[in-house]
């Protein structure tokens, strides 16, 4: 049976509307489960693709990994420079805030019609898209970037290759606090009509 595309979804405004991101340092499990993270990777797959280049991928860090990527950024930071007892455990920690982290890597081909800029802006739409999802799903997310996810050293012993980078870090997990509203634009200053 094919799905019926953009058929009304009044209460998808409401979610849209409520959205707040949970930050990472008060997350809590439980985390998505397998089949509840699968349906956020494919919502975040179906973001806006100029050329459909699928200018993006995701790496997900979940159970144990979360520690050991922990150690790979003590690694990476003690190679290029002093790192105290306190910084160490710090880091060692940063993914261990979540149940699951998911990195999307934006990844830009060159030599091609479609402009960087589009292909980028896609890469930012799947992070957006993978907040929503979680959201949608009873979850908290919060997009971070942070010092690891431009340190070369970090990219290097991740895999990215030439032409691609961090777009963010996704954490999704339950907030441990009740989350609050944030002051948010006046419209009237950002919206104009030509």
């Amino acid at each position: 049976m094919t799905p019926e595309f953009n058929r009304p979804a009044p209460d998808a405004i409401d979610l849209l509307l409520s959205r707040r991101s949970g930050s990472a340092k008060t997350m809590t499990a439980p985390g998505p489960s397998p089949d509840e993270l699968t349906t956020i990777l494919q919502a975040a797959a179906r973001v806006p693709d100029h050329g459909k280049l699928f200018p993006w991928r995701f790496i997900v860090f979940e159970g144990e990994a979360r520690a050991r990527f922990g150690l790979l950024l003590v690694d990476c930071l003690k190679a290029t420079e002093a790192v105290t007892a306190e910084r160490e455990a710090l880091e060692a920690a940063r993914f261990l805030r979540a149940p699951v982290v998911v990195a999307v890597v934006s990844r830009i081909r060159e030599g091609i019609p479609i402009p960087e800029w589009e292909q980028q802006l896609s890469a930012g739409a799947a992070c957006q898209t993978m907040l929503i999802a979680a959201h949608a799903l009873g979850y908290v997310a919060n997009w971070l970037t942070e010092w690891c996810a431009y340190h070369p050293l970090v990219q290097e012993r991740l895999g990215l290759k030439p032409g691609e980078r961090i777009a963010g870090f996704i954490y999704i997990g339950k907030p441990a606090l009740s989350l609050e509203e944030r002051a948010r634009p006046d419209m009237t200053k950002i919206v104009t009509r030509f």
